[in-house]
């Protein structure tokens, strides 16, 4: 009997997908897109230089921490059963089965089209004309040379250091008079120079670009004068990018972290990637250096590091092969320029569902503060922020004009440590307060709290979001932000601000939720609801966005849920350990996987609680980290309209047959592409289609004159 199955039944390794396979399979999605024929030609070159960003950072993190894993001796298995070994010998059978389908996509299907339709991108220099040849070396002569550092190595000049990401050539040289010795040489190919050349043209017909590795491979005879070029190829690694960080010991995190930066360049080798038909010699020689064994080694069948589409598509001249249907952000019909920021808020909570409205609210929230002269106190959290961010130097005007700011900046936001580094110190320098977080976690949360000083006493305003404060990525990744002044959610945004800057552990919380501590326990507590409200014969439903769901409690909870009768529909955009379809276990459970235009990176939940629903927006997705080693925080959405736009998001993306990928019985994730017209729906082309809408009618709203009614004589 349903009722009768208790939770550790749903622990079961069976039951679970590998985490890092379950990625492998997401960057399989993103690599769809890049083969989907619907897609404009240059939108598909960009998904697949995603693909390659992607790749990249899974082996300095993930790849990287499996063989730390490995190197220790770590005998644990993952929910899915598997030893750190099998799991590194599995991904790694499987990114080997992608970069052939990578390079495929590539190779057969993009280069072709792109040349079809006006681009060449130069795969072999011989090709070219003797003009266009000169032209090159010319450009390598006044540009590249200058700029260059060849590297021999022999038994005088040791195996320089190859730094992570970067291209480097390889060769082998041979004197040219009196010896036979056979030495080795490298050369970074420089990253202050473009990779991508155009060369000249007559302003018709097919462009052409060729790479800088060419150009340097071409003239390497110019660096090693009086040897002979033997052969040379292209190369490029990984390191381990992890942190090793004791904030325990560390007297000063911001001058800890700034020296493992410096030391990031020093990690293991992960990956070395070679040019297809390298020398034997010369790759055994880099074997050996780099200390890697034959898994480690990718032999590329095209140009290394495919990430240079994302700069081929910033081409000028090719917009007709780009995406256009989507419309620039709405502005948020709720805020008037004319009128007071605060004033809005106060009349009611704020949804703004990016890109597809403005995120110009809320750094106009931030800077209005900061001018305000009721305004008494600013706090807070920042993980990432653009380069040149408007809420920075707002925060510094706020400091300057006296007010109190608090800030906390996460030096621990992976691969954004620097940048942070650098706004800490700016924020330090205007005078605002900057703050860490707390020892051995991450701050994760977004959320900012304006004290200000009212006619009828203190009000606290506050704006809490699904994504970072960051006005570049909020025009391209979809997140939910909620303005609100409500009493209760305010005390718990001071108290959350005065956990993170003292040891303040409040004993309850009004409406917000914070990991690590009580986050799980209320999620299991609120899908357990669920539960019981379907064995009892009421209404009950579970709709769950997010990135990614690997946390074995929760999903064991929704197992739980399922066999118990809730229909339970979870929207994943990356990882996904939980499995469908499973008899007796997750039968009542859909996974769909939505990769658009833009990158999914909104969290909702929606709990049917009897019919009493309940709606909650979050930092957090359902993994171990954030759950238990990240501070996070769920907020609850309650006014009726608010709740009505959430449902209409969920509903809209479990309606999608364009962009989503379900999964399956078998572990597949598979589209549902509707033939008809009619029955096509792409949710982020309807949702900036309604984004449009609102435009017009904002535009129409604006334009409006009031005529007054003209009445005749009286009688």
């Amino acid at each position: 009997m349903k009722n009768k199955i208790k939770r550790k039944d749903f622990y079961k390794s069976e039951y679970y997908m590998n985490r890092e396979l379950s990625w492998v399979q997401f960057n399989e999605r993103v690599l769809s897109e890049a083969k989907d024929e619907s897609n404009p030609l240059f939108e598909r070159m960009k998904f697949l230089s995603i693909t390659a960003s992607n790749l990249d950072e899974f082996f300095m993190v993930r790849v990287a921490s499996l063989k730390d894993m490995v190197g220790a001796g770590y005998a644990k298995n993952d929910i899915a059963g598997l030893s750190a070994t099998e799991q590194l010998e599995l991904v790694t059978v499987a990114v080997h089965s992608f970069l052939n389908k990578q390079y495929a996509v590539y190779n057969k299907h993009l280069v072709p089209l792109l040349l079809e339709n006006g681009l060449d991108i130069v795969s072999d220099l011989s090709t070219l004309s003797e003009k266009e040849l000169e032209y090159i070396d010319r450009y390598f002569n006044d540009f590249v040379y200058p700029v260059l550092t060849p590297m021999a190595i022999d038994s005088s000049r040791p195996f320089p250091l190859i730094r992570n990401k970067t291209l480097n050539i390889g060769a082998i040289v041979t004197k040219r008079e009196g010896d036979d010795t056979v030495d080795i040489a490298t050369v970074q190919v420089p990253d202050v120079i473009g990779r991508l050349l155009e060369l000249p043209g007559n302003g018709e017909g097919t462009r052409k670009v060729v790479f800088l590795e060419q150009i340097i491979k071409r003239n390497m005879h110019r660096l090693f004068l009086n040897y002979n070029i033997v052969c040379s190829y292209v190369f490029r690694i990984e390191r381990n990018a992890d942190l090793s960080i004791d904030e325990d010991e560390a007297e000063d995190l911001l001058k800890e972290i700034e020296k493992q930066l410096k030391r990031r360049q020093w990690g293991q080798t992960i990956r070395l990637e070679v040019e297809h038909g390298m020398d034997k010699k010369l790759l055994k020689k880099l074997t050996k250096e780099l200390n890697v064994d034959d898994s480690e080694i990718y032999d590329i069948d095209g140009p290394l590091d495919l990430t240079f589409l994302m700069k081929a598509y910033k081409l000028e001249g090719f917009d007709h092969l780009k995406e256009h249907g989507y419309n620039p952000p709405a502005p948020v019909t709720e805020f008037s320029p004319d009128e007071n920021i605060f004033d809005t808020i106060r009349q009611g909570d704020i949804l703004m569902h990016h890109p597809y409205q403005s995120f110009d609210p809320v750094v106009r929230f931030v800077e209005t503060a900061a001018s305000d002269p009721k305004v008494l106190a600013i706090k807070q959290t920042l993980y990432r922020v653009s380069g040149n961010s408007p809420i920075i130097a707002a925060l510094a005007k706020a400091a300057d004009n006296g007010k109190q700011v608090s800030v906390l900046v996460e030096l621990k936001a992976r691969f954004d440590e620097e940048n942070n580094i650098v706004w800490a110190r700016m924020l330090e320098r205007a005078g605002c307060h900057v703050i860490y977080g707390l020892v051995g976690l991450k701050t994760h949360c977004k959320i900012t709290l304006v004290v200000r000083k009212e006619d009828d006493g203190i009000r606290r305003y506050v704006h809490m979001a699904t994504g970072n404060y960051n006005d570049s990525t909020a025009k391209m990744y979809t997140d939910v932000g909620m303005f609100t002044c409500d009493d209760s959610i305010g005390e718990d945004a001071t108290a959350v601000f005065n956990m993170l800057s003292g040891y303040s552990e409040p004993l309850i919380w009004n409406r917000l939720t914070l990991a690590p501590l009580w986050l799980k326990d209320r999620l299991l507590y609120l899908i357990g609801r669920e539960r019981d409200h379907a064995l009892n014969g009421e209404p009950a439903r579970i709709i769950a966005k997010m990135n990614s769901i690997c946390h074995q409690d929760i999903i064991a909870a929704l197992y739980e849920a399922s066999c118990a009768g809730v229909h339970i529909d979870l929207i994943v955009r990356g990882i996904c350990c939980l499995r469908v379809g499973i008899p007796g276990v997750s039968e009542n459970i859909t996974v769909r996987s939505i990769v658009g235009n833009y990158l999914e990176h909104s969290r909702i939940f929606y709990f049917e609680n009897g019919g009493n629903e309940e709606f909650y927006c979050s930092s957090a997705d359902w993994m171990p980290r954030n759950l238990e080693r990240r501070v996070e925080i769920m907020f609850p959405v309650q006014e009726k309209e608010l709740q009505k736009k959430l449902w209409h998001i969920l509903d809209t993306q479990l309606k999608d047959t364009e962009k989503a990928h379900v999964l399956n019985s078998k572990d597949i994730y598979v589209k549902q592409k509707k033939k008809t017209e009619s029955e096509r729906v792409n949710s982020q082309r309807q949702f900036s289609i309604e984004a449009g809408i609102a435009i017009k009618e904002s535009a129409l709203e604006n334009t409006r004159v009031f005529i007054p009614e003209m009445k005749g004589p009286q009688d």
